[in-house]
């Protein structure tokens, strides 16, 4: 690829947002519910839009099979309660053993419409401990490759660069780049090439002392070891090439 794609200068910021889910994805725990990031606690399972047979959080609807009966002469019947829900309920989280054709519950559709791209997002205070990025795409019908950039100045601090036919391979390569000058490549994913074309994706982003971590669709992908250390110089974010934005957030875990 030509490298000097990678930054952009000056680019629009960003449009409204939908809501999704904050927290940072995790193995299922062994009950069910949704999942969060270790330390937090386990959040109660939503109730999603067209599911079935899954109930919802008390107050939002009467647990199936259940109705109040009136009492009937002559004999006197002791009316019946709705039933409560259960505590533990069984939603799917996009982790392994789930279709890889269905997306995140948590995915939500843009309410007005993509956002520029090239996309920039300057960051005040830099990136820090726990700080979380979430970006909702879709990869366009005939995308070659698209750029994620978390850049200091004119250097590159994290590079991630998702390829649809590197030497006919789909791969995700993450680097840096100081000055001119390129760092190794990395390559290797804890799963499979989680992109398709035509199609969405949710990518989240943790920043942590010691590296990025990245997910896409909810499912862990790799870990990047910070190469520039001087995390609170890492001011700006740009976001380049075959891609549709639909929402970009950043936010602070507790």
């Amino acid at each position: 690829m030509d490298h000097s794609d990678a930054l952009c200068g000056s680019c629009p910021s960003s449009g409204s947002a939908p809501q999704t889910n904050s927290l940072w994805p995790s193995l299922p725990p062994s009950g069910t519910g949704f999942p969060a990031w270790p330390g937090q606690p386990t959040q109660p399972a939503p109730c999603w839009t067209g599911q079935q047979n899954t109930p919802c959080w008390p107050g939002t609807q009467t647990a199936p099979g259940t109705q109040y009966q009136p009492p009937q002469p002559p004999a006197p019947v002791q009316a019946q309660v709705p039933a409560q829900v259960p505590t533990q309920v069984t939603v799917p989280s996009g982790w392994p053993g789930q279709n890889p054709s269905i997306m995140p519950p948590h995915w939500l559709p843009p309410t007005s419409g993509p956002l520029s791209v090239p996309y920039n997002l300057n960051l005040a205070r830099g990136v820090y401990d726990k700080m979380m990025m979430t970006i909702l795409g879709l990869v366009k019908p005939n995308a070659k490759m698209f750029t994620v950039n978390f850049l200091r100045g004119n250097d590159i601090a994290f590079h991630i660069n998702p390829r649809f036919n590197d030497g006919g391979k789909q791969v995700v390569v993450r680097n840096h780049k100081l000055g001119e000058r390129w760092g190794l490549e990395e390559r290797d994913l804890k799963g499979p090439f989680p992109f398709a074309l035509g199609s969405p994706f949710e990518m989240k982003i943790l920043c942590t002392r010691e590296a990025f971590r990245v997910a896409v669709n909810n499912i862990p992908l790799f870990e990047f070891r910070h190469r520039v250390r001087e995390l609170n110089q890492i001011d700006r974010i740009n976001i380049l090439h075959d891609v549709v934005l639909t929402y970009v957030n950043v936010e602070t875990l507790p």
